[in-house]
């Protein structure tokens, strides 16, 4: 039975349907983003979220699970993303070696400051985690690739705006998730100017209650901020009076990985 509190009405998409495109294409593709964002869910409920008839949900899911893409639990019936959709997902991270340069510093980090390092990249209006390296604590910051953050909202997003023009003014509403999360534009602005001052950015349980992050950007040959370091744990463990001299590790990282790219700071 579909749990109630369930939101109804179908995925949302990133971009309309272009004129041309295979609607049942686009159809699985919703499936598939759907499950990325809500993975263990019963036939009857990606119907539901999907606003889809069960019988074609049905058929659609067979059809990707016949090719790896998604895979359902005989013991609970839940659909999950398969193994063909991360060998995909794992041809993109590819295709610039960032993530491949980015892991010894990421280790290397990590093991400097104890606590876990992650990467991430700007994707419209959010930010797209590439790849993560856990510190061996108990209590830790989790990120596993593929997960989506808010821009104004997490260290990594306020770091890439910071270094991109008029960025603010084409983010949409400015969501509150805590107490200390920046809703103004103002705000915001004026700590984007702070980061570019400093060279780091600081999320101050602004996206999560007792989870502090700290980020910096990286830079291409043409001095764009193409993606973030950062490392993120509990606030127990990042006091505010640990923040200057993890940004300046941090800032490091980010340029020591700019350096391998072949990239320069603005």
């Amino acid at each position: 039975m579909a749990d109630p509190t369930r939101k109804r009405g179908r995925p949302r998409k990133t971009m309309p349907d272009a004129p041309g495109t295979v609607q049942a294409l686009a159809r699985a593709l919703d499936l598939l983003d759907l499950l990325a964002a809500h993975p263990g869910l019963t036939l009857s409920e990606v119907a539901d979220r999907a606003a889809q008839p069960p019988s074609s949900v049905h058929r659609v899911l067979h059809t990707l699970a016949t090719r790896g893409m998604v895979e359902s639990d005989p013991a609970t019936q839940a659909w999950n993303i398969g193994p063909q959709a991360f060998r995909l997902g794992s041809a993109f991270m590819r295709r610039s070696g960032l993530v491949e340069r980015a892991r010894p510093i990421m280790r290397a980090l990590m093991e400097h400051t104890g606590e876990t390092a992650n990467l991430g990249i700007l994707q419209g209006d959010s930010v797209l985690f590439l790849s993560q390296v856990e510190t061996t604590e108990t209590i830790r910051a989790f990120f596993p690739p593929g997960t989506r953050s808010p821009l104004h909202a997490s260290g990594i997003g306020k770091a890439l705006l910071a270094f991109r023009p008029d960025s603010v003014a084409a983010l949409g509403p400015l969501a509150r998730f805590t107490d200390t999360t920046v809703t103004d534009r103002d705000a915001l602005e004026a700590d984007l100017a702070r980061i570019r001052h400093r060279g780091f950015s600081f999320d101050d349980e602004e996206r999560t209650r007792g989870m502090r992050c700290i980020a910096a950007p990286v830079f291409d040959l043409s001095g764009e901020a193409i993606a973030g370091i950062s490392v993120s744990g509990p606030t127990n463990r990042i006091g505010a009076e640990h923040v200057k001299t993890l940004g300046a590790v941090v800032a490091a990282a980010a340029a020591a990985l700019s350096e391998a790219l072949g990239g320069r700071a603005a």
